[in-house]
């Protein structure tokens, strides 16, 4: 944990909030945290999330088991709707129950089924690995933000009703039979003997390489 001026260090690091904070102390940690910097702005005015790529974007959407909200629009409507759709983001019906991308162009299509010719604010309920997704319903860049938190809390409904909630040994057991794979950006496995080289190791534990984790239930939020 770091304070808003990126230097000064309010704990120590580890790979997790529990070997920071213990189990059950990282919510009563954070809270402190956060009357100790109290916000400066209205957290309505936050940025609407964009992942790195789509590929991304589904994956870790996946992995959450949340509905992907990708904004499909031309270049010269993004940063409108990079502004436009802040308080759709960072409504208290939406906030943390979603992941947001926005995309230029059709790659994407490649990976989702049920998509448009047309632009527009696509809900797409992702795959059971994060490799593809199908849409569950799509809305013209110009609907009003009304009705796009309206129709987001129907998907995010439908979305709970059909979806079994990860086991994550179960789920990553059944990707490493069918070989599914993620690239990621960082090499998967940790640095154990401390010699600058990453030591692998084999049951996919730990590496994220495809969307999952999670315990028993359904995956409504």
């Amino acid at each position: 944990m770091l304070a808003p001026d990126g230097q000064e260090w309010l704990s120590r690091a580890s790979r997790g909030p529990e070997q920071v904070f213990g189990r059950s102390g990282a919510t009563d940690a954070l809270h402190r945290y956060a009357l100790m910097y109290p916000a400066k702005a209205d957290s309505k005015d936050a940025l609407v999330q964009d992942f790195h790529s789509f590929r991304q974007a589904l994956n870790v959407a996946s992995a959450d088991q949340r509905v992907l909200v990708l904004v499909n629009a031309p270049a010269e409507q993004a940063s409108r709707l990079r502004e436009s759709l802040r308080s759709v983001a960072n409504d208290e019906s939406v906030i943390g129950r979603f992941h947001f991308d926005f995309e230029q162009g059709g790659d994407w299509k490649a990976k989702v089924t049920g998509s448009s010719e047309q632009p527009g604010i696509v809900l797409i309920h992702p795959g059971e690995f994060g490799m593809k997704g199908k849409v569950l319903k799509q809305l013209p860049l110009d609907a009003p933000n009304e009705q796009i938190i309206a129709i987001m809390r129907q998907a995010n409904k439908q979305f709970a009703a059909t979806t079994e909630k990860k086991v994550y040994s179960q789920h990553v057991a059944k990707g490493n039979r069918e070989g599914v794979y993620f690239e990621g950006a960082v090499p998967y496995g940790e640095d154990r003997d401390g010699d600058g080289e990453i030591d692998h190791r084999g049951g996919g534990r730990g590496g994220g390489r495809f969307g999952g984790r999670g315990g028993g239930g359904r995956a409504g939020r």
